[in-house]
């Protein structure tokens, strides 16, 4: 179940404008090849976009689950940066993803939000769900290390 947008603090301006420009960066890094959009970032949690392309489905028609499988790993990413600077890395440790249904030409919209935060370890959730339809499309579950 995602939680409820206002469960999550709202960010200062800096931080929170920080995190829109997520996948805008001069040079083309994988999640603007794959042109995710954030459309929301609060403490915590994050709401990401993937507009749908005919280059992001495979030969049956429906959205690839590589596809699938970046938004809901890189969804989490502005919702565990947004506790740190700038200069701290992070990276993914272990993600588990349950497909629920296929994706048919319709944006995938996904929502990322922390579980719990230790000192090293970042525990997360994502859900993707078809913007138009509403219908879950996968759930994943997310391992995060941060490097001090």
């Amino acid at each position: 179940m995602i939680p409820r947008l206002e469960d999550f603090d709202e960010l200062d301006p800096e931080t929170t404008a920080r995190w829109r420009r997520f996948g805008t960066w001069e040079r083309v890094y994988f999640p603007s090849l794959v042109g995710l959009i954030v459309e929301e970032v609060r403490s915590g949690y994050c709401r990401m976009r993937m507009p749908f392309r005919p280059e992001l489905e495979q030969p049956m028609g429906i959205v690839h689950g590589g596809a699938i499988a970046t938004l809901l790993d890189a969804v989490v990413v502005p919702a565990i940066g947004s506790a740190y600077p700038t200069s701290t890395g992070f990276s993914t440790v272990d993600l588990s993803i349950q497909y629920h249904s296929a994706l048919r030409s319709e944006d995938a919209v996904a929502h990322g939000w922390v579980v719990r935060r230790g000192k090293r370890i970042v525990f997360c959730e994502a859900e993707a769900r078809g913007a138009n339809s509403a219908k879950t499309i996968a759930k994943a579950i997310l391992t995060y290390s941060v490097a001090g």
